[in-house]
């Protein structure tokens, strides 16, 4: 006995073929392949940054005295300010890129391209912005002690507000012995020797009877313990080792090293993304200019690049959220 097959369509055919999964062209169904498991590897690093938050949460720094520069304005104590500002710039190159793809559907190629060269510009703004806060992070500001169990010791004065090393210390001349092939190893590069030592900050420290210690850990109120005139002193005596200016991989003035770690990596993966959209911004917009959209009769590309920087900025926002905020 043979099966009976029912043949539906004009061919003839079980299925012909050709059709479009949620009425989605293949390349923006590959866009949203692609944001998903980018979206995945985000929420992976973010997760991590978490879990090290809340083990190490009695130690880790407080983004609002880390993230208080804003340019051209030294000594001005602006926190988060400068953030909230890239946020911002980020957020409106995202409705700019709304407004450029809205104006693809109405086969507008002058507004497209206006609304495309906002877009660029905010990324370009937003990417010099966080060149700069790197620069910054990595440069320091006050500096710190470092004790003999890798914590950081920072100096305050007595009504609590941070005191730089440079406001106190006086450097002592010191003999220098340069490391040269006779007496090292070749393949050693000298390391950058710190501009102070423990002698010249205990020397400056016990001059300055309104200085006192701060360690990095916090109070039950979120704040760090402040220690009195005579446990700073003996802090410094018995567990100073040396002096941390800025932050790099490996130690950071600011607190708990893995802080600077996940720093580095979370607004670097990011920034990465948005220098890539960037890239792709500025290929689209002189594809724009060169009418080639125009030829097609259609402004897809423009509207697969937005998916692609509205997932950047979305993703931003969570990096702010958690990474400066919470």
């Amino acid at each position: 006995m043979e099966a009976t097959v029912t043949r539906t369509g004009t061919e003839g055919k079980t299925w012909g073929g050709g059709n479009q999964p949620l009425r989605v062209s293949y390349g923006k169904l590959m866009m949203w392949f692609f944001i998903l498991s980018d979206a995945l590897t985000f929420s992976g690093f973010l997760a991590s940054y978490g879990f090290a938050r809340y083990k190490f949460s009695n130690t880790w720094p407080i983004a609002d005295e880390v993230f208080t520069h804003f340019p051209f304005l030294h000594g001005v104590d602006a926190p988060m300010y400068y953030v909230a500002f890239m946020t911002f710039v980020l957020i409106f190159s995202s409705v700019t890129m709304v407004l450029a793809v809205d104006a693809g559907h109405q086969m507008k190629k002058a507004k497209v391209s206006f609304y495309m060269l906002l877009t660029i510009v905010g990324g370009l703004i937003f990417l010099g912005s966080q060149a700069w806060e790197w620069s910054t992070f990595i440069k320091g500001e006050y500096g710190a002690i470092e004790t003999k169990a890798g914590n950081i010791l920072q100096v305050v004065n007595t009504d609590g507000e941070r005191v730089a090393l440079d406001e106190f210390v006086t450097p002592m001349p010191k003999e220098r012995i340069l490391h040269e092939r006779s007496n090292g190893l070749w393949f050693v590069d000298e390391p950058t020797i710190a501009r102070y030592d423990m002698n010249d900050v205990l020397t400056g420290f016990e001059a300055n009877p309104n200085l006192l210690i701060r360690t990095e850990e916090l109070t039950d109120n979120g704040e760090k313990v402040v220690l009195n005139r005579q446990q700073s002193l003996a802090k410094i005596q018995k567990e100073g080792i040396g002096i941390i200016e800025g932050a790099n991989l490996y130690r950071n003035e600011y607190g708990n090293q893995l802080f600077a770690d996940f720093f580095f990596f979370i607004t670097g993966f990011h920034g990465f993304h948005v220098f890539t959209g960037v890239l792709i911004n500025i290929i689209i917009f002189f594809n724009v200019l060169l009418g080639t959209y125009e030829r097609r009769g259609s402004y897809e590309m423009v509207e697969k690049v937005g998916l692609y920087w509205h997932f950047v900025d979305l993703v931003w926002v969570f990096v702010f959220t958690f990474f400066y905020l919470v």
